[in-house]
């Protein structure tokens, strides 16, 4: 009786302590939207993933943490606020500022989320059609918007909190100022990166080389300071982004073909037949399946050289990858090797020819001149002794 005596006394809505009960009934039900939102959001997605727009279940999922911290924030906050109400207690009035800084942060949150999203949906669904997308360009204007939310967000909170935000971009100006002599290198780092994001000379997974430095090797990522690349033995080099700017740079991976441009000779003695190799090796070029006709094929007797009668052959192959492109070349020599044998001819190889007149030399002394030059180390012997 005592205890119903008490709780009458209490005044649950009206008494001197009606703030305990409005502050409870308040995170009850801040809890009790924020347990239903999660469950209408998940049956949500699961009905949205069915159809074939891929933008709604992207907002679904980035509003998920965002609006359960929306609802948790200004429930408790709104409870703070009673408490202070009722207690008069100044810790509590710190409620309205938090609340207005949680409310921000959320929304930044839910665009960050939805940012992401976004562009994996877009990847997502180009690979899907089979359509081809710069991944490198996806993922630097993702960065750049999230960089501006961030950025926004914090100018925003500021300025809710009650600072100036033209005297804290005042002061950044001196600041970044001061920042851009002391980090002059990352700066140049970071305008590099976003050179090769907007130029795109190479993106990841791209093979790039410079004849300027030991360059050479893979892309497997590109950031804001620096870029990755896996040299052909696998060995992870770190460029500056900077170095970009003042190299110059191949990029044999957007080749359209690989050249075949090799010099054959053969023997003086075959120079009869030197004609018809040429026109065998021309029809050869001409029929062959991977060597492609509507780029420059030319087969030309190109010089006298010291030992041998020289032509070259100059094609493309119509792949561009490394190993298929060493198969076709094989391919391509072997044939002409046959063509060569096919005629009687050989393939010349660095030969001297000993011309004596007749009647010159003896044999028997020509026999010990020679032996002569092969041992002279006795008659020097013979000579210091």
């Amino acid at each position: 009786m005592e205890f119903v005596n008490a709780f009458r006394d209490l005044k649950l809505f009206g008494g001197a302590h009606a703030w305990i009960t409005q502050s409870f009934i308040v995170v009850f039900t801040t809890l009790l939207i924020a347990f239903l939102q999660k469950l209408f959001l998940k049956r949500l997605s699961v009905r949205l993933t069915q159809n074939r727009f891929a933008w709604d279940d992207a907002i679904v999922d980035a509003l998920r943490g965002p609006l359960t911290l929306l609802i948790s924030l200004v429930g408790i906050t709104f409870a703070a606020e009673i408490v202070a109400t009722g207690t008069n207690t100044p810790l509590f009035g710190a409620a309205v500022p938090i609340r207005s800084v949680g409310v921000i942060i959320a929304i930044a949150w839910f665009l960050i989320r939805l940012i992401r999203a976004g562009e994996e949906k877009i990847i997502t669904r180009s690979k899907m059609k089979g359509e081809e997308i710069d991944r490198t360009t996806a993922d630097a204007i993702g960065k750049l918007l999230r960089i501006s939310v961030i950025v926004t967000t914090g100018l925003v909170m500021l300025q809710t909190l009650g600072f100036s935000v033209s005297g804290v971009l005042a002061f950044g100006g001196v600041g970044g100022l001061a920042i851009g002599f002391a980090a002059k290198d990352l700066l140049a780092n970071f305008f590099g990166g976003l050179m090769v994001y907007l130029d795109r000379p190479f993106v990841v997974g791209d093979w790039v080389r410079s004849p300027d430095r030991q360059i050479e090797g893979t892309v497997e990522k590109i950031g804001w300071r620096l870029c990755v690349i896996r040299t052909f033995d696998k060995r992870p080099l770190y460029v500056p982004n900077s170095t970009f700017a003042t190299i110059a740079l191949e990029n044999p991976s957007r080749m359209s073909h690989r050249r075949i441009f090799e010099t054959i000779g053969v023997r003086y003695d075959d120079a009869p037949v030197l004609k018809d190799i040429l026109a065998g090796v021309r029809t050869m070029l001409a029929e062959h399946e991977e060597i492609a006709q509507d780029q420059l094929i030319m087969v030309y007797f190109n010089e006298y050289a010291a030992s041998s009668l020289d032509f070259f052959i100059y094609c493309f192959t119509r792949t561009t990858v490394w190993s298929e492109y060493h198969r076709v070349k094989e391919d391509v020599l072997l044939k002409i090797m046959d063509i060569i044998v096919a005629h009687g001819a050989q393939v010349a190889f660095p030969t001297t020819t000993l011309d004596l007149p007749d009647g010159t030399f003896k044999e028997d002394a020509l026999n010990k001149e020679l032996s002569r030059a092969h041992a002279p180390s006795a008659g020097l012997t013979t000579q210091r002794a």
